[in-house]
């Protein structure tokens, strides 16, 4: 892509700088189509590879214009995102976050952008609209209200998809925000964290699609006690008065 399509897209922006960070593990037969479609937003593309042991590796070698950092064995998609944000702040204020398992549509991440307020920023999650269908899993959508519902007893926001993966992340701030979950705990914890230091919490709605070839690593019973223990931690927290 060239300069000038990135200077474009810098100014579509506002000034803000942003950056694509993906976290994979095991998405080898999904991810290349999600990364050639998230180049073309014209953004620097991270791609932290969580220690697959599938084709992931073979996959992400002939992808153009993605920058790829490695884990060496899984340490859980929280860190992944970690890994990513602290590479990703060297060259933008935000990072735009989506799986890398199809899911999502990447062109998605310019309406969130476009729901930055003037001055503002934000953390921007994209609600998935279409979570009913034979194809998203019950336990997507069982998690989904659980999570929202416990958030919100934590002293997080009120909001609709707390366990939407495709967000937008303001880097210094969440960089900062004291969060200990590394799996896929962070992500309900850091909107917790975030609203209790003054982060607004917004919600685009977004599409979404579920197909049979797509690979999940959220295990119901394990990531449900996992959740139960974030969620007691942060309820404690919130009782004594603590961030």
């Amino acid at each position: 892509m060239s300069a000038d399509t990135k200077s474009n897209r810098g100014e579509r922006t506002s000034g803000n700088r942003f950056a694509v960070v993906i976290p994979v593990y095991n998405h080898g037969t999904m991810v290349k189509p999600v990364l050639l479609r998230a180049v073309k937003l014209g953004f620097p593309v991270f791609v932290v590879d969580d220690g697959s042991i599938d084709i992931t590796a073979e996959r992400l070698a002939d992808i153009p214009g993605i920058q790829v950092l490695t884990h060496e064995q899984n340490l859980g998609k929280g860190a992944a995102l970690i890994t990513g944000f602290r590479a990703a702040a060297s060259v933008a204020d935000f990072a735009v976050t989506m799986d890398g398992d199809g899911q999502h549509f990447p062109e998605d991440a310019l309406s969130l952008i476009a729901a930055i307020p003037g001055g503002k920023r934000p953390l921007v999650i994209g609600y998935r609209k279409e979570m009913t269908g034979a194809c998203v899993p019950w336990s997507s959508r069982m998690g989904r209200r659980f999570s929202n519902l416990w958030i919100a007893a934590s002293g997080g926001p009120a909001i609709r998809d707390s366990q939407s993966g495709f967000r937008i992340y303001p880097l210094p701030e969440t960089l900062k925000l004291k969060t200990r979950a590394r799996r896929y705990q962070f992500e309900v914890e850091v909107l917790v964290k975030a609203y209790r230091n003054k982060i607004p919490v917004v919600e685009v709605p977004i599409n979404v699609s579920y197909s049979e070839d797509r690979v999940s690593h959220f295990h119901p019973f394990i990531d449900f006690l996992r959740n139960s223990a974030t969620f007691s931690r942060l309820i404690f927290r919130r009782i004594i008065g603590l961030l």
